[in-house]
């Protein structure tokens, strides 16, 4: 017998999900708490239909990447490593010198590591677009800017 006023839980399903596109300029804001609020975005967690195990996130437009800020001593005590798959093949650079190299993927790289470690986090960084300068070839999905953003030096 079922109950009349029985509530259900609704969950999201894969294509009944619409995705918007923001806009982040990083000019000066605070690389850990602008990775925060993009790694919310792109999970969909500022959505009410937010699912964890549906990606329900949005598309994130990531311009001046060059121009992100870093507070106490990261751009000289952080250190960024890789490893060529080769005996004595461990590389690593500072913070300065990545952002100096690639300062596309240090906001990359910190968005990744707020997101979790799982295949529906694989699909989700893919919707993150970063760029070094003012310029980005996504004008025709008229992408807004991410409002609630933290951290302004």
């Amino acid at each position: 017998m079922t109950l009349p006023n029985k509530q259900r839980t609704w969950t999201a399903k894969p294509g009944e999900i619409s995705q918007a596109w923001y806009i982040v300029d990083a000019e000066g804001m605070t690389l850990g708490r602008l990775a925060t609020a993009i790694a919310e975005t792109l999970r969909g967690k500022r959505k009410p239909e937010y699912t964890p195990h549906v990606d329900t996130g949005d598309f994130v437009v990531v311009i001046n990447a060059e121009k992100v800020h870093v507070t106490g001593n990261k751009l000289d005590q952080k250190i960024y490593y890789r490893h060529s798959g080769y005996p004595g093949g461990l590389r690593q650079r500072t913070l300065r010198e990545e952002l100096e190299r690639r300062p596309a993927e240090v906001v990359r790289r910190a968005v990744k590591g707020m997101l979790p470690r799982n295949r529906l986090a694989r699909t989700q960084i893919t919707k993150l677009k970063v760029y070094v300068g003012p310029n980005h070839p996504h004008e025709a999905q008229q992408p807004v800017p991410l409002a609630n953003i933290g951290g302004n030096a």
